[in-house]
């Protein structure tokens, strides 16, 4: 079953994730790291989503973006329910390309309390998740953000991103949860300590058979998520670049063990609108071998 095929490649296979899910509010810088200017769609929103459809289009259908290094692929909603070469882009990525499709499910972020920003209510949510199991989505990603290493703030993202985690779960998705600590905070490697106590207890605490997936900020101290990238309720722990250069976050990965990329402007920090197809596709080829070996290959 694909199910069953998708789960052995997100748990055991080598390779990385690509986060191509930027939403409304990421999208315009998105379009102007590759080259197109706000100027060019101005306030058309549709025109803007069609415009960075295109972007994930031609990275998705690239020679390079195959299983073979790119195991799975996070989508933004719009993306889930649109086409790639005629056919849904989840049936497109997991039949054409072997990449596992999930799909973002949050609605952005709550003002900052006690030092972190939870995230908005979903009301959509249970919707969103039927419908993505029928275009054959295998899971979903969420994302808080803690800013300061504020005990009671994390315990509330934590115990937020758990909550969510067992109402996805219940539609048979596996949910990644995305409790980013910012590399700007004042005391990254404070709050990432106080992170990993909260996420391990609230790991240990599933039931017997239920799993999740972890998207976590490089941490200041190597292997600080080593424990639970080995725990048997935790099926992968993947990293985001969170605003590091390429070459910074594949170094700081390559000392994590147990832990892959899931990277998104380090992904496609140096590909341009208006490259050939031969040098946008060497581009991304050479990203992809980069992140690929500091997801496996490890110091």
């Amino acid at each position: 079953m694909a199910d069953d095929q998708m789960m052995s490649q997100m748990s055991q296979k080598p390779g990385f994730i690509a986060a191509l899910d930027q939403s409304g509010g990421s999208t315009p810088g998105a379009l102007r790291l590759y080259g197109i200017p706000d100027s060019a769609y101005a306030d058309d929103q549709q025109k803007m989503f069609r415009l960075i459809h295109e972007f994930r289009v031609r990275i998705m259908t690239a020679p390079a973006f195959t299983g073979a290094k790119v195991i799975g692929a996070i989508l933004f909603e719009g993306t889930m329910d649109g086409e790639v070469r005629g056919k849904p882009t989840p049936s497109y990525l997991w039949e054409d390309r072997g990449v596992v499709p999930f799909v973002k499910v949050d609605r952005g972020l709550e003002p900052e309390r006690d030092g972190v920003q939870l995230m908005r209510p979903m009301p959509q949510l249970d919707e969103l998740c039927e419908r993505a199991v029928r275009l054959g989505v295998f899971g979903t990603k969420m994302r808080s953000v803690i800013n300061l290493a504020n005990r009671e703030g994390i315990a509330a993202i934590a115990a937020q991103q758990f909550e969510i985690a067992d109402q996805i779960a219940r539609h048979g998705l596996m949910p990644i949860l995305e409790p980013e600590v910012s590399i700007k905070s004042p005391d990254k490697k404070g709050a990432e300590a106080i992170l990993f106590d909260e996420l391990k207890k609230r790991t240990d605490a599933l039931p017997v058979g239920r799993q999740v997936m972890f998207k976590l900020t490089l941490p200041d101290v190597p292997d600080l998520y080593r424990p639970l990238a080995e725990h048997p309720r935790c099926a992968r722990v993947v990293a985001l670049s969170g605003g590091y250069s390429r070459a910074e976050a594949c170094r700081k990965l390559a000392a994590n063990h147990g832990m892959i990329a899931s990277f998104s402007r380090a992904l496609v920090q140096d590909l341009r609108v208006g490259m050939s197809d031969a040098e946008f596709e060497a581009a991304l080829a050479q990203s992809i071998d980069e992140i690929y070996n500091a997801s496996t290959a490890k110091t």
